[in-house]
């Protein structure tokens, strides 16, 4: 049966809409993971926080959406993609209200877990759902929607943080709360989406309304062309997958390269960036305003270059946007290690005054003309002279006083670094993952790697602050660079090329007979 030609037949309108009101779920994932790096100073007072509750407090919502990647798949399996976003809106609506509202430690962290589950079940089903609608020759556009729309939402949440950072009062709670209005919007948005033709096909065998889907999608030839490839899939007579399946070797290069993936995608510090954005910038000098303003960019750039990625990924590929954006990741990273490495900090009459505290001022008056080569030899020479809360303090708030530092090489490096995971390893990883999971395992599949790839994201986070801190920033940012340069080899190495083919194409070429 001869293929409809997609230039005629194709309504790529309705298509690009669903995909965009679907694609609102990584809006809020975007817009919540980088919205908390605003609230940093302000529920770290609050709330009283060592280095360890704060970097909980940001990376605790990895462990809802660990909890949202374990059951999002077997639940989108069994209830359809469609019912699940509709949870998922729900999810991020109450978790925004809530962190907004919190008046202890332990409840902001199970609204943020809350949230997480939200982002959990968001970045796994949205790819899914539209990969499932797509036509083959735009998948790999309409599925980079998803992460446009994270990238969007993460601009938007440094904007939104920018405008809001000088509200009197408490600020943060502003910052955190305003997530439920494009939360509620993406709730009512999604009952407007059909549910997937490949799904009620597969699970539902309701052939007819699948059919009615495609044939607005595509037109008639292209609604007999797509049913007939999805049960010549069923003809195949696959049982259901287990957990226990993807461990075959049949699966294996399919594992191979989703697990690798998603492991160097988080490895190398994306959510770091993202996360902790205005400390980065504040560790290289910058003011509080200023750090602010120069998130924004950060937030910007990635848009910008995700918008590249997305012109792209079905005219040059995704292999060959791995491969360029973790070299120029690289390169970024090691610009950024050698900025700080060559960082002094000088102890003048001028920078000693910055300190707002008395206390701490005095004990370190005798530090006057001396200059430090490394955040380490600082640290050895003051810790003493401190008490633990001083040294905390002088750690969070007033090294930047002294710091002398390219800070444009700084900016540069992260702008660099950014643009470059926008170009490859943010939208191609989630399309791949939407493409090379056949459909028998593809719901406990993609549940595993998401759930390893939040695991991998949570300790990230986790630990950055205290990298930053006890490491300093130029061991840290050396450390991204080798897992980058790694990251190199490794999609050099084992990924493949799935631009231009058919689910079942792809599943075909990468499944071992």
């Amino acid at each position: 049966m001869q293929k409809a030609d997609p230039v005629v037949k194709m309504n790529n309108t309705y298509t690009i809409l669903i995909s965009l009101i679907v694609a609102l779920g990584g809006f809020l994932l975007g817009f919540d993971s980088a919205v908390i790096s605003g609230a940093v100073k302000g529920i770290t007072v609050y709330f009283e926080m060592t280095e360890l509750m704060l970097g909980f407090a940001v990376g605790c919502v990895v462990f809802g959406a660990m909890a949202g990647n374990i059951v999002a798949g077997p639940m989108a399996d069994k209830f359809g993609r469609k019912k699940v976003l509709i949870v998922v809106a729900a999810l991020f609506t109450i978790s925004a209200t809530w962190s907004a509202m919190a008046t202890g430690y332990t409840e902001f962290i199970i609204a943020r877990i809350i949230g997480g589950i939200g982002i959990g079940g968001a970045i796994l089903i949205a790819p899914i759902y539209i990969a499932e609608i797509a036509p083959p020759k735009l998948r790999g556009s309409l599925v980079s929607f998803n992460q446009l729309n994270i990238v969007i939402g993460i601009s938007v949440a440094y904007f939104s943080n920018y405008f809001l950072v000088n509200l009197e009062g408490e600020s943060w709670r502003w910052m955190l709360g305003v997530e439920a209005i494009p939360a509620l919007i993406y709730f009512l948005s999604l009952w407007t989406v059909p549910r997937s033709p490949r799904w009620l096909i597969l699970k539902l065998n309701k052939v007819e309304l699948a059919q009615k889907t495609l044939q607005k999608i595509g037109g008639d030839a292209y609604a007999e062309g797509t049913i007939a490839e999805i049960q010549r899939g069923i003809d195949k007579k696959e049982e259901k997958g287990k957990l226990s399946d993807i461990f075959k070797s049949k699966y294996a290069t399919i594992m191979i390269i989703a697990l690798g993936i998603a492991f160097f995608q988080q490895i190398t510090g994306i959510n770091a960036v993202f996360y902790y954005a205005p400390t980065i910038f504040e560790q290289a000098g910058g003011s509080t305003d200023s750090s602010f303003l120069q998130a924004i960019v950060v937030g910007l750039t990635n848009l910008v270059f995700t918008l590249v990625a997305i012109w792209l990924i079905d005219r040059l590929g995704r292999k060959p946007l791995l491969l360029i954006g973790t070299s120029f990741m690289t390169i970024a990273l090691i610009m950024a290690a050698m900025a700080f490495n060559n960082a002094t900090y000088d102890f003048s009459e001028t920078t000693l005054s910055k300190i707002g505290d008395t206390q701490i001022k005095n004990a370190l008056i005798d530090l006057e003309g001396k200059s430090f080569n490394s955040q380490a030899a600082l640290f050895a020479e003051i810790e003493p002279k401190l008490n633990q809360e001083q040294f905390l303090d002088f750690k969070r708030n007033q090294i930047t006083n002294f710091i002398q530092i390219n800070a444009t090489l700084v900016l540069i490096a992260i702008l660099l670094y950014v643009a470059s995971f926008a170009i490859s390893l943010g939208p191609v990883m989630w399309t791949l993952l939407s493409e090379i999971f056949p459909n028998k395992i593809k719901g406990i599949a993609i549940s595993v790697v998401g759930f390893f790839n939040s695991l991998v994201s949570f300790s990230v986070t986790q630990v950055f602050p205290w990298e930053l801190s006890s490491l300093g920033p130029t061991a840290t940012f050396g450390i991204y660079a080798l897992l980058s340069f790694c990251a190199i080899l490794f999609v050099y190495k084992f990924v493949i090329e799935t631009k231009g083919k058919t689910l079942e194409e792809v599943e075909e070429l990468l499944i071992r007979k």
